[in-house]
Order: structure tokens, then C-alpha cells, then sequence
């Protein structure tokens, strides 16, 4: 289920989060999923935001889908890319065998931990044989909401991979960093890309 303190927020601060996490090119973690997708792959940008990262896939080749639980993200992500953003909750992932990746940035960590498994599972089954995940989420190990109002599940390292391992992926490559979200926080994260077995 999602939060609707959670997406209310996005829905209100859409152009501010747009503003702040802007890029004029790819980051190093977008780079490294590209680069494990067959040329003119097909990406499901899940919890797209305003598909910053879909702009940026559809440039270097790639058919992208971006998706979004937020009214106002797929709003500004339309006017900003003209991508065909469209609304799609966790809930909603039902596709089968669709794409070649699936790029989830810092989307899933609004997910209740206990809906994480399937969540993953739907994931698994939207990709194709070999497709490949980019999961990124903040590391911790409780769940809280912060002080814009927006609800986080907080993963350990060991925790997230065994949930990716028991959804039927094998673990490529694990990156650590710290960084400031939208409320000013420093926090620490991890990126993890698997690929489907």
C-alpha cells in the first residue's frame, strides 16, 4: 500500500525536488546500469520522480517507461522530457517479461519493509530472462518518517541483498556513498545492480 502523507508531499513539492537534484548528465550509477543493458534496451524507471534518469536513458538509446505513484512527479516529468511519465504504484507492477531493465533510484525505500519481497518478486517477473535491477536505497535498519512528512524504510547491506538473492537475482556489484536528501540530511546509502538468473 502506499503512504499518502508520502506522495501528498511529492505531489506538492514535485518542481522543488526537480530543482535540487537536476543533472545535466548521467551519474556514475546510471552510467554503470547503461552499461549492462543491451543496446536499445527497453528500462522500466520506476518511482521516476521527474524522470531526470529517463531523459537522460532515452539519450544514450534506450526505450524508457517512466513511472511514477506521484501525480505531481509525472506532471513535471512530462512537461520537463515529454516521455509519456505515467502513474504506477508498487502495487501495480504487473508486467511480465517487459524490459531489459528495471532502474529503481531511491523509489523503493518508501516501500513497507514487509512488502519489499513482492515488490522484488514483481520486479523479477517484469524483467526478461538476464534483464537487469538498479536498486538504490538509504541504509539503516529502522523505519521512520522525516521531517517533510515522508515515510522511509532503511536497509542494512546483508538484508537488502538476501532480498534481491531470494527474488531469483544474482548480485553484480554493491556501491556505498553518503549524500544530502531533499529535507538537507547527509545520509548514508547503498546502490546494488543484480541481474535476473
Amino acid at each position: 500500500m502506499i503512504d499518502d502523507e508520502t506522495i501528498a508531499f511529492y505531489d506538492t513539492a514535485a518542481g522543488d525536488y526537480a530543482a535540487k537534484f537536476a543533472k545535466s548528465r548521467p551519474d556514475a550509477q546510471l552510467i554503470a546500469f547503461m552499461n549492462l543493458l543491451p543496446n536499445g534496451g527497453r528500462v522500466l524507471d520506476l518511482g521516476c520522480g521527474p524522470a531526470t534518469a529517463s531523459a537522460h536513458m532515452r539519450t544514450a538509446g534506450f526505450e524508457c517507461d517512466p513511472a511514477d505513484a506521484s501525480d505531481g512527479m509525472i506532471k513535471i516529468a512530462n512537461d520537463l522530457h515529454d516521455l509519456g511519465a505515467r502513474k504506477l504504484t508498487f502495487d501495480e507492477l504487473d508486467m511480465i517479461a517487459d524490459y531489459d531493465g528495471v532502474w529503481a533510484n531511491f523509489s523503493l525505500l518508501h516501500a513497507k519493509r514487509g512488502d519489499l519481497p513482492r515488490h522484488l518478486d514483481a520486479i523479477a517477473t517484469a524483467l526478461r530472462d538476464q534483464g537487469v535491477f538498479s536498486v538504490a536505497m538509504k541504509t539503516g535498519t529502522d523505519a521512520t518518517r522525516d521531517r517533510l512528512g515522508r515515510m522511509y524504510t532503511f536497509v542494512t547491506i546483508p538484508e537488502l541483498s538476501e532480498l534481491l538473492t531470494n527474488a531469483g537475482f544474482s548480485i553484480l556489484a554493491v556501491d556505498e556513498g553518503m549524500g544530502p536528501g531533499l529535507a538537507g540530511d547527509v545520509s548514508p546509502w547503498v546502490t546494488i545492480r543484480a541481474r535476473k538468473d
